[in-house]
């Protein structure tokens, strides 16, 4: 059977359905830190606001190279709810790669650490925000109001753009909306019976879908 699944929500209103239910407890655990529902939620909604000062919107790619870190996280999370696609890059990736990727996809901004700031500028030409810099250019990335922001994106604006490995020719960016993932997402929930209490082995990176 088909199952029913919300037409008209996207990834960052049902993750800020989820904080709404659960704000204590756990929501990403990476080596000894940790961010609850709440403080995830906060944390995206202050980094999505100065995004959108910055000029993001519905179906603009923003790049963002990292390492699998809470910054990812927050970073993915962050230009959702600013309305805008991510494009996930694997800094181990060859440099002309990079550069290819972000230039194909239409990037004007991306998003890194501090550790790989000087891999992302040169490989970018636009704007590079250093996640774990909170004081940049004279200001903070992080907004103070961290309260939900009001959607612009909807189910059929785009939620990330996954490139192709390239083997065949130049690698191919595919845009992938928001109600398609979270067709995915809910059939796998409803087909498999997922709950609170389950673990899942996700083994692949995020550049691949």
């Amino acid at each position: 059977r088909a199952p029913a699944y919300p037409q008209d929500q996207t990834l960052s209103t049902l993750f800020e359905q989820q904080a709404a239910i659960t704000p204590d407890q756990a929501a990403v655990i990476f080596g000894s830190e940790m961010l609850t529902y709440r403080e995830l939620n906060e944390r995206t909604n202050r980094l999505a606001r100065m995004l959108r000062a910055e000029g993001v919107e519905p179906d603009q790619p923003v790049g963002i190279l990292v390492h699998r870190s809470l910054d990812m996280i927050v970073g993915i999370y962050a230009i959702l709810k600013a309305g805008g696609a991510y494009v996930p890059i694997d800094p181990e990736y060859p440099a002309d790669r990079i550069r290819f990727m972000l230039e194909d996809s239409g990037a004007k901004l991306v998003l890194t650490q501090s550790h790989l700031a000087e891999q992302a500028s040169r490989s970018f030409d636009g704007q590079v925000l250093v996640l774990d810099r909170q004081e940049q250019a004279g200001k903070n990335i992080y907004h103070e109001d961290g309260s939900n922001l009001e959607p612009l994106a909807g189910p059929h604006h785009v939620a990330y753009v996954i490139y192709t490995s390239g083997s065949t020719g130049k690698p191919k960016g595919v845009m992938v909306e928001h109600h398609s993932v979270l067709n995915r997402i809910l059939w796998m929930h409803d087909r498999y019976g997922l709950s609170a209490e389950d673990t899942i082995l996700q083994k692949t990176a995020f550049t691949f879908d």
